[in-house]
């Protein structure tokens, strides 16, 4: 006798986005809110847009340093969201120090690993580099309803950064 058992509600299908502009980046922005509305349950505000926060600063990356386009995709599992941004650059991301008066950034790579559960950069597609972010799904209970949070701090604990393959 044969059973199946649901232990969740089904994963919602793969979003991929492909761009090479800055007005991108908003769209990609706006393209992970709905997407974040879009799984069952649904991610409360403020996690979609922590979710928002770390596709536009991977996009925007991919656009000033990564060679000036990329393929963003967004899927999800009952435990995790997963961001995944592809450039044709080779060089692995950095932290840098911010600018704090000029205004030319320095602070996206932080806030993506600090906002991530873990952070992988791995070689490809052809000579670049896909960089992978992973975002934890905390669920709770309001009055009857589910809603789905990613972890908005992380205080205390070190995010896991791998870089493998690619070199400068």
């Amino acid at each position: 006798m044969n059973s199946t058992a649901t232990t969740g509600a089904a994963a919602p299908e793969a979003l991929v986005i492909e761009d090479d502009s800055p007005a991108g980046v908003a769209r990609a922005r706006d393209a992970s809110r709905a997407f974040a509305r879009s799984l069952d349950p649904a991610l409360e505000a403020e996690a979609a847009d922590t979710l928002a926060l770390v596709v536009s600063e991977l996009a925007t990356n991919a656009v000033r340093h990564g060679g000036g386009r990329y393929t963003l995709r967004l899927d999800a599992t009952d435990e995790s969201v997963h961001v995944a941004v592809s450039d044709p650059s080779s060089v692995l991301p950095h932290e840098r120090t911010p600018d704090l008066s000029g205004g030319t950034g320095g602070f996206g790579w932080h806030m993506v690993r600090h906002l991530s559960e873990s952070v992988t950069t791995v070689p490809g597609p052809g000579r670049g580099k896909t960089v992978h972010a992973h975002l934890g799904r905390h669920r709770t209970e309001e009055g009857g309803a589910t809603t789905a949070q990613l972890p908005l701090t992380m205080r205390g604990r070190r995010n896991a950064v791998q870089c493998s393959g690619a070199t400068s």
